[in-house]
């Protein structure tokens, strides 16, 4: 059994779109922030189970998501309202689900960023892996702010993608949402660039301790931000697409 997870707050642009693209699914739960337009509306009409909380930070809205989750679901399927699952991922997520005696307890997906009808492929960072395939009680969020995702058991690739519209409500939005991201993403940091940092880190089996690791290293470099422009704009080949200043803007 597949339980679909939706997190939401103000998604009545796209969460219809979401939504059909879940109903492979055997139950679709739309976990939901105090929404003020038609997302609930949208979610009855998909026949969605609705839960509520206030939101607080992402880890703990995600982790009361999952526990929202029936028992009797193997996996849990977690999407935000502006990914969409594709036939081709559909189809991989159902052939690794019914392997017998699956050791895997997590699966990571890529997403490709959209941008009036475009994949922005050399500036937005891919392939980055995002954790949203995971056995039912066996996966933990914690960190506020871009979450990191805990199991214990083997993590696993899914090669197909989400299609992630992340412009959907708006360029203004967009704007508005990631100086939140960054003022809350600044504040952790603050914290934990104090620790000390190992290389042992870089080499470990364990792929969120290497990607703390990385970010403390990146963090710590003179002249970074115009470091991560070279990287995307030049060497990534983002000038090929005017559409990647968004992301330097």
């Amino acid at each position: 059994m597949v339980s679909a997870l939706i997190l939401t707050y103000n998604e009545e642009k796209i969460l219809g779109k979401c939504l059909e693209a879940l109903s492979f699914s055997n139950e679709i739960i739309v976990f939901d922030s105090y929404s003020t337009d038609s997302t609930l509306e949208i979610a009855e009409n998909y026949k969605a189970k609705i839960h509520q909380r206030r939101f607080d930070n992402y880890a703990s809205q995600r982790n009361a998501a999952l526990g929202s989750v029936s028992k009797d679901a193997e996996w849990i399927l977690m999407v935000d309202a502006d990914e969409i699952v594709t036939p081709e991922l559909q189809s991989e997520i159902l052939k690794a689900v019914s392997i017998p005696n699956n050791s895997v307890t997590m699966y990571r997906v890529r997403r490709k960023d959209m941008f009036q009808g475009k994949w922005i492929k050399q500036s937005s960072g891919y392939p980055t892996w995002f954790p949203r395939l995971f056995k039912n009680g066996k996966v933990l969020v914690e960190r506020e702010i871009n979450e990191e995702y805990v199991t214990l058991g083997e993590e696993g690739k899914l090669y197909e993608h989400l299609i992630h519209y992340p412009f959907n409500k708006g360029i203004s939005w967009w704007f508005d949402k990631h100086n939140r991201y960054s003022q809350m993403e600044a504040m952790k940091l603050k914290d934990e660039l104090k620790g000390e940092v190992t290389l042992q880190g870089l080499f470990s089996l364990d792929p969120v301790l290497r990607r703390k690791t990385q970010k403390r290293l990146i963090y710590k470099l003179p002249h970074r931000s115009w470091l991560i422009f070279f990287g995307l704009y030049v060497i990534r080949g983002g000038f090929f697409k005017w559409s990647c200043w968004l992301y330097f803007l």
